[in-house]
């Protein structure tokens, strides 16, 4: 049982995990990606096949889901401070697109039929804690 790998976290790109792996191998945990190769070839499919998987022998489940905690980072203005939420004034505050107006979505929709990036993407913040969205200013 000690010997089998579980996953522990998903991300869209390589790189994100590769940033995390490095950390938690410094911390002499053994890690395998999943799938890294394949979304490196051809990025358009890492929703489809659920991004790349961070795995972990499942003896280092715990110590490295508590590592993980430990950095995760969110929101941070152009200071560097952490973005607060105004509703609860929490800082668990992510960053994330949304498709809201006629303009997004033609730019989701031709980004679809073309296999292109997206030419117009809104931003929003939203609070993990109160669920409160709020714009990016």
């Amino acid at each position: 049982m000690s010997q089998t790998f579980v996953t522990i976290a998903r991300y869209q790109y390589s790189s994100e995990a590769q940033i995390v792996k490095g950390r938690l191998e410094a911390d002499g945990i053994t890690v395998f990606l999943r799938d890294n190769i394949t979304i490196d070839t051809d990025p358009l499919v890492s929703n489809a096949i659920g991004g790349v998987k961070l795995k972990v022998l499942a003896k280092d489940v715990t110590n490295a889901r508590e590592i993980l905690r430990s950095i995760k980072v969110y929101s941070l203005d152009d200071n560097g401070n952490a973005i607060s939420c105004p509703n609860c004034n929490n800082q668990h505050v992510e960053l994330y697109s949304t498709i809201t107006d006629f303009k997004s979505f033609m730019s989701f929709l031709i980004g679809f039929l073309f296999g292109t990036l997206p030419f117009s993407t809104r931003y929003q913040y939203k609070c993990e804690d109160c669920k409160t969205e709020f714009p990016v200013k």
